[in-house]
């Protein structure tokens, strides 16, 4: 797992239009965060997904980046954005690579056999790519308005308590 200090392990994927993104283009310009997510269209990742999406606007004025990441292809995220209006960008990690840098995806031993499970985390990361604040196994609903209570704190901006 990672740990605030860290410098954030960079990335290139590919969104839900096939575009690439790479995460080291935001180095000395934006902060980012980055939450991983199990599946596209399941009610928990919905709601972090439609928080996130919400909460866009905020993060941006902020010069923060919201980035979802999952195992689901491409054409997948396109149905998930699309449905449900998100408009944050969806970056789709199908071998699982990135999920594996970040900890986020792990086998477990579960009644004798080997399983891979996928901790739903968010990731702060700042212009300099470092990880300021690491967040393993999160609770989806409110967890976009901590996470921003969380960024304005990182840039030095009031933050109101959050719940």
């Amino acid at each position: 797992m990672l740990v605030v200090g860290q410098s954030a392990p960079v990335f290139q994927l590919p969104d839900a239009d096939m575009e690439t993104f790479d995460l080291s283009s935001l180095r000395g310009k934006q902060s980012a965060v980055v939450f991983f997510y199990p599946r596209d269209g399941t009610p928990y990742c919905t709601i972090e997904a439609t928080e996130f999406s919400d909460h866009e606007y905020e993060f941006n004025e902020l010069d923060c980046v919201v980035l979802g990441v999952s195992r689901d292809d491409c054409l997948a995220h396109a149905e998930f954005r699309d449905k449900h209006g998100l408009s944050v960008r969806l970056l789709s990690d199908v071998d699982g690579d990135v999920s594996r840098k970040y900890g986020v995806s792990q086998f477990r031993e579960k009644d004798g056999q080997r399983k891979l499970t996928f901790l739903r985390s968010t990731f702060i990361i700042d212009k300099q790519g470092i990880i300021r604040t690491a967040l393993y196994d999160v609770s989806p609903k409110g967890h976009a308005a901590e996470v921003f209570q969380l960024v304005k704190q990182m840039n030095g901006k009031r933050a109101h308590a959050s719940r």
